[in-house]
Parts: C-alpha cells; sequence; structure tokens
C-alpha cells in the first residue's frame, strides 16, 4: 500500500526555520516525482515545490531561495528545508505522490 507521512511541523517565530519530512512506503521515492503542497486556513492549496526522480527539483516562484526539496533515498524520505518563515507561510504542508497524499504536518509561524 502506497502511503506517505509528514512530520517536522510546528510553532516557529518568523526569521525561523524548519525540516518538514515526508516518509513514504510502498514505493520508492528516488524513482517517483514528489510534490510539496500547503493549505494556509481559508484558502486553497498552493504547490510548494517537487522533487524528480534524477534528483532535480523545482520551486514555486514566490518560495525560490527560502524554501528548499531534497531527499534521502536511503531512508525513502522526501524533505522540505524551510527557512526566513515568515506569517504568511503558515499552513498546512503535505506531499503528495499521484494522487496519494499525507495526513499533513501543520506550520504555525508566529511570535
Amino acid at each position: 500500500e502506497v502511503q506517505l507521512e509528514e512530520s517536522g511541523g510546528g510553532l516557529v517565530q518568523p526569521g525561523g526555520s524548519l525540516r518538514l519530512s515526508c516518509g513514504a512506503s510502498g514505493f520508492t521515492v528516488s524513482r517517483s516525482v514528489i510534490s510539496w503542497f500547503r493549505q494556509a486556513p481559508g484558502k486553497e492549496s498552493e504547490w510548494v515545490c517537487a522533487i524528480y526522480s534524477d534528483g532535480s527539483s523545482n520551486h514555486a516562484p514566490s518560495m525560490e531561495g527560502r524554501f528548499t526539496c531534497s531527499r534521502d533515498n536511503a531512508k525513502n524520505t522526501v524533505y522540505l528545508q524551510m527557512t526566513n518563515l515568515k506569517p504568511e507561510d503558515t499552513a498546512v504542508y503535505y506531499c503528495m505522490y499521484g494522487s496519494v497524499r499525507g495526513q499533513g504536518t501543520e506550520v504555525t509561524v508566529s511570535s
């Protein structure tokens, strides 16, 4: 069974950093395209980044330079490194593989 499980969210002050994890089971991340999305309260989901089977990645222009997709093939896990966080980054972050998504992890940026 294909499953994704996010972790690493929490409360962080503006300017802080967090690394979110997306653990995968039932498939191999190194052979797959995994995307991160986020959904802020009252808003539609927003694409954040994607990492491809060849290891390359793309990021939403508004987050370029602050957010980075990466993966650890040995752990079959994809990461989202977030730096210089802003209050508007507050959202539930989730990863997706095809039509499968995890339950999400909540990030709150507040002083």
